[in-house]
């Protein structure tokens, strides 16, 4: 099945389920803050097996505590679709005091 843009509203809709998600323009983003660097670096690597998993891959960013994604999918221009939240509802399951973290 092709994937395809999703509209306003259907991303609105969506963003009602992941309410620490946000859509900034053409993206999904969300900052996680967990408790040491090594919790944070442990989980890019948990977000990085999921992605492979997808084969769909948000940018990362590290901080000290932190982790940052924002994603979007590149092949139908840049816009948010499907995949991108399929993407942040795993990351959000995984992610501590979210789900099955």
């Amino acid at each position: 099945m092709p994937v395809a843009p999703l509209s306003q509203k259907e991303i609105e809709d969506r963003l009602a389920e992941l309410p620490d998600w946000s859509a900034d323009a053409d993206r999904l983003t969300r900052t996680y803050r967990l408790g040491t660097h090594f919790a944070a670096t442990a989980m890019v690597v948990h977000i990085a097996q999921v992605q492979d998993e997808l084969d769909h891959h948000s940018d990362l960013t590290l901080g000290y505590n932190t982790v940052s994604l924002t994603v979007n999918t590149h092949s139908v221009g840049g816009a948010i679709t499907d995949l991108d939240f399929q993407l942040a509802h795993r990351v959000e399951d995984l992610a501590p005091g979210h789900g099955a973290a």
